[in-house]
């Protein structure tokens, strides 16, 4: 199996494939016996797993050529982190109503599968996050890392970048998205599109009384510190999936990760442009 990644190519051999669904939907669980049929007659081994058991199936990755996601964009939010830290490309199967970073359909998952084996596709490489707790723990997201006010009232967030006081907000909360993340919840509150492969970050407050009130578009060597200060009841989360609470006086940082999601891709890079306004339509 040969994809293209950029200029160059390559070269992957398919023997093992891993298999990550949607816990709650009968027709992803009806799809993956479906698929795993498919290779045992081409005599490729697999696995699978609920895509929310990220520690369980992370211990499953290794080894793995290719990683197929089961369900929605939220399926694939949980697949890209239980991939980290391997570089195992993951081909998105949407059964949801929007997959914006699904790449195909179920009928096109079962028609298309021996062309991917066969090498067809290339790599599209993301971008991820990196979230450093206060207790120095590093935690990544595909999408984006959100600190947010816990109760129904303003909280004063104080942003520096790159060292440097940028602003305290005085607003729900602020979003430091990727460029996957830039048509999610950052778009909702404000912030502008990014090319999908780009490496800068978006900061994006949420309903900013006072402060600086428009998105920035930072650099990918950018570091971005957060902070709440006194009065403030806060809580963050990753992709929106990971919620964690978050002390008055303690400080997140955010930048790059040094790990990426490696999409397998059959549509063409410009299919993004294409499809995006039906996409934002809710209508993909």
């Amino acid at each position: 199996m040969t994809l293209k990644f950029g200029n160059a190519t390559v070269d992957l051999s398919v023997k093992r494939i891993g298999i990550l669904y949607h816990p709650e939907l009968e027709k992803a669980k009806a799809l993956v016996a479906e698929l795993e049929e498919l290779l045992s007659t081409r005599k490729i081994s697999s696995w699978h797993c609920s895509a929310w058991d990220e520690d369980e199936a992370r211990g499953q990755v290794a080894g793995s050529d290719l990683i197929l996601s089961i369900g929605g964009d939220g399926t694939i939010l949980h697949s890209a982190r239980a991939i980290i830290p391997r570089s195992v490309p993951l081909l998105g199967i949407n059964l949801g109503q929007l997959g914006f970073i699904a790449e195909l359909n179920a009928a096109e998952a079962l028609s298309r599968l021996p062309g991917v084996i066969n090498g067809e596709g290339w790599l599209d490489d993301r971008a991820m996050l990196e979230a450093r707790q206060p207790t120095g723990k590093s935690l990544h997201a595909l999408n984006d890392v959100v600190l947010r006010s816990s109760i129904a009232r303003l909280i004063p967030i104080t942003a520096k970048i790159d060292g440097e006081e940028l602003t305290t907000y005085r607003a729900d909360g602020v979003v430091v998205a990727s460029a996957t993340g830039s048509t999610g919840y950052s778009l909702a509150v404000g912030g502008p599109i990014l090319h999908p492969q780009s490496k800068q970050m978006i900061l994006t407050p949420i309903a900013c009384h006072l402060g600086l009130n428009r998105a920035l578009v930072l650099s990918p060597e950018s570091v971005v510190e957060l902070s709440v200060a006194e009065g403030g009841k806060a809580a963050f989360s990753l992709d929106g999936q990971v919620n964690l609470p978050f002390e008055e006086g303690q400080t997140i940082t955010v930048k790059i990760s040094p790990h990426a999601t490696h999409f397998l891709r059959i549509h063409p890079p410009a299919y993004f442009y294409s499809t995006l306004w039906q996409k934002l339509k809710g209508k993909g």
